[in-house]
Parts: C-alpha cells; sequence; structure tokens
C-alpha cells in the first residue's frame, strides 16, 4: 500500500470501528474542558474524571476559579501528576480569563497558547472539541500509531501533526483524533502492540517482522 492508501484504509476502519467519538473528559463548557485537558497531562483520563467534580464544584467558572487559592485547588487535584504546577496554572490561566477575555475561553489558538500551562496540543483540544473548528491534537497514542503505520517520520508530535493534517481532509481531523486515540488505547498499546499484532498494523504491513520502535513524543 501507498501512504495514501494507507490513510484511507485507517479512515474508513476506524469509522468502522468508533462511529461515535464521545470526549473521554468530563465537562460542561469550553473552561471546564480546558482545565481538564491540562490535568490530563501525564494523568489518566479515569482519574482526572475522578477530580473534577469536586473541582467544578467549588469553582466552575474563571471568575470562581480566580478567587480559590491555589492550596484549595491543589487539595482538589491532588491525586494528579504534577498536581502543584497544575494548581498554580489553573489559577493563574483564571485570573488572565478574567483580566484579558471577560471571563471567556477564547476560541482562537494563538490566545489559548497564551494561557498559563496551556500548549499547543491543550488548546488544539479546545479548539476542535469545545469550538469545532479544525484541529488535529497530536497525543502519545496518536505519535506512536503515525508512525507504526508510516504516517509520518516521527521525529516530534510537530513533525507527526503537520504529516497527518496533509494526509487526511480537514473535515475528518476532530473526530479522527479522537477515533485513534481510542483505537492507540484498546488495540495498538504501547505494550501490547508492536506493530505487528493489532489488527490495522496487520493489514497494513502483513509481511512485517520485526516490532516498530517508536521514538518518544
Amino acid at each position: 500500500m501507498t501512504k495514501s492508501e494507507r490513510a484511507e484504509f485507517i479512515l474508513r476502519r476506524l469509522e468502522e470501528l468508533y462511529p461515535e467519538t464521545p470526549i473521554p473528559l468530563d465537562h460542561r463548557d469550553p473552561f471546564t474542558l480546558l482545565v481538564a485537558v491540562l490535568l490530563s497531562a501525564q494523568c489518566t483520563d479515569a482519574r482526572v474524571n475522578q477530580v473534577t467534580p469536586g473541582l467544578f464544584a467549588r469553582a466552575a467558572t474563571p471568575a470562581e476559579m480566580a478567587d480559590v487559592p491555589v492550596p484549595e485547588i491543589l487539595e482538589a487535584i491532588r491525586s494528579c501528576g504534577l498536581a502543584p504546577r497544575k494548581a498554580q496554572n489553573i489559577a493563574d490561566l483564571s485570573a488572565r480569563l478574567v483580566a484579558e477575555f471577560g471571563g471567556e475561553v477564547p476560541a482562537d489558538l494563538e490566545a489559548l497558547e497564551s494561557l498559563p500551562g496551556v500548549g499547543h496540543k491543550t488548546a488544539s483540544v479546545v479548539m476542535a472539541q469545545a469550538f469545532g473548528q479544525a484541529a488535529f491534537p497530536v497525543d502519545t497514542h496518536i505519535h506512536r500509531l503515525a508512525q507504526r503505520w508510516k504516517l509520518t517520520s516521527g521525529k516530534n508530535v510537530v513533525q507527526t501533526e503537520r504529516d497527518l493534517k496533509r494526509l487526511f481532509p480537514e473535515r475528518s481531523w476532530n473526530k479522527l483524533h479522537l477515533q485513534m486515540i481510542y483505537y492507540g488505547r484498546e488495540h495498538c498499546t504501547a505494550r501490547g502492540c508492536d506493530g505487528t499484532t493489532c489488527e490495522i498494523c496487520r493489514t497494513l504491513f502483513p509481511r512485517r517482522r520485526r516490532g516498530v520502535a517508536t521514538r518518544k513524543s
């Protein structure tokens, strides 16, 4: 198969496997999604979904969160990885949203990336899932799959995102990034598949005998 043929197969098969793509992180609006995505760094979605109800019961808007002392935010999210830094970032970005954006999450990638603790991936998720703007956030699952499926040389997530955007139609990006995450978690896992085991890997590369050493993002 050529790279384009592999992309067409992947798009079709993932649509068959995951016709519905609910967002894994529980949220109510753009702000609670932003906070949840920030918390998900080096932390499972399941853990984030355990801690956010208590946090959002205390404060569910930027204005409310900006009034919560950092130690209280930390106490609510302590079981998440990098909790002290995340607590400070949540407090700081909430204050920035109030001071500079009228207490609303901006529907603008560059503005989102300017917020404390908000990198390109987090901003892209919010743009795609909260505002419906075309984006292709690349996490560790997508980065791994893109390498195993030879859709990118995989030097870093920036290159992976660029390569995937070239291969797949823009209308598919928002849904496809979730479909790839689901598949990477369920079938083509870091330890459960080395590029020779799961259905898509075997279909794309039936003659592959050696595992693929993927580069970390």
